[in-house]
């Protein structure tokens, strides 16, 4: 087996364990379902070993296959270290990297500001992938995730991006409807709250405020819970009745008074955002220089007017 064609093979190999699918490996590869499968067979002749199973449904990594794995995964993060030094040395980052951003972070504070670095880096590509939902970076070939809120995956490396200031609003028909209230208490009673829920969990996220005594939450029955941020604003303005968002998300209806604040001395703690990759995956030279650019473009946006 030749040596450009062992290369091929083991990076094809590694990308299939890593996303658990030889069609999503292919697709991140750019080449033929057919071109991978057989680089795959042709390695494992090589070899003389059986490194994959194949079922029509799923494919899993043999005793033989996670060892090798282990192995070949640190050979090609060595080698992309090679070509990341002659490429930044060279002060070209080039290629496509893929980014999974919730939904009203990506219309309010990433996409705004990608045309900045796609100038500064015209010989990048970028794929969104635009929801609220989790994402498996491995198995999924995501680069890296913005998020906000606590990190708890300790496989995953973050860097702050900065943190999100949280409102509480409603439309002014809801408000006329059902009044305006004085003290965070009095949403437990008779207030329509509209819930944003968690896709990963089902979970609805409790309102929070920070008073003298600490931090407050309740949760109470909600009558509409939504999923998705940008529906979860949309739900406000049409009077469905209260939330909490943030104020990047909010800006604009505030601004055209389609939404209201409330209860604004009781704002709950800044809530932080943070740009997400996996511990084992390489740090290609375009990533790092986007990594780098988010943190120094996003914490303006992110705070949001007020």
């Amino acid at each position: 087996m030749a040596v450009i064609n062992q290369l091929s093979a083991i990076r094809a190999f590694v990308r299939v364990v890593e996303s658990g699918s030889f069609t999503r490996a292919a697709d991140s590869l750019d080449m033929p379902n057919a071109t991978l499968s057989k680089l795959v067979r042709e390695l494992e002749s090589h070899l003389g070993v059986r490194l994959l199973q194949r079922t029509t449904r799923r494919v899993s990594v043999t005793a033989e296959g996670r060892l090798y794995y282990e192995k070949a995964g640190r050979l090609m993060r060595d080698l992309e270290d090679v070509d990341a030094s002659f490429s930044a040395a060279r002060g070209a980052a080039r290629g496509l990297l893929r980014v999974d951003v919730g939904g009203s972070t990506a219309r309010d504070v990433l996409v705004p500001a990608l045309p900045e670095f796609l100038a500064r880096h015209p010989d990048i590509r970028i794929e969104l992938g635009v929801s609220d939902r989790s994402v498996n970076l491995i198995s999924e070939n995501v680069d890296c995730v913005i998020r906000g809120g606590p990190l708890d995956d300790s496989s995953l490396v973050a860097r702050h991006l900065g943190d999100a200031r949280l409102i509480t609003c409603a439309s002014p028909a809801y408000l006329k409807a059902f009044g305006v209230p004085a003290y965070p208490e009095e949403l437990r009673n008779g207030h329509r709250l509209v819930s944003y829920v968690l896709s990963s969990s089902g979970r609805a996220v409790p309102f929070r405020f920070r008073t003298d005594a600490g931090l407050l939450e309740i949760k109470p029955e909600h009558r509409v819970g939504i999923n998705e941020s940008n529906a979860h604003l949309a739900a406000a303005v049409a009077g469905l009745g209260l939330v909490q968002t943030f104020t990047y998300a909010a800006a604009s209806a505030l601004r055209s008074k389609g939404l209201v604040e409330v209860l604004a001395q009781w704002r709950p703690t800044p809530y932080p955002f943070h740009v997400v990759y996996p511990e084992n995956r390489h740090v290609t030279h375009r990533l790092r220089v986007f990594i780098d650019w988010l943190v120094e473009a996003l914490p303006a946006r992110l705070a949001g007017p007020g």
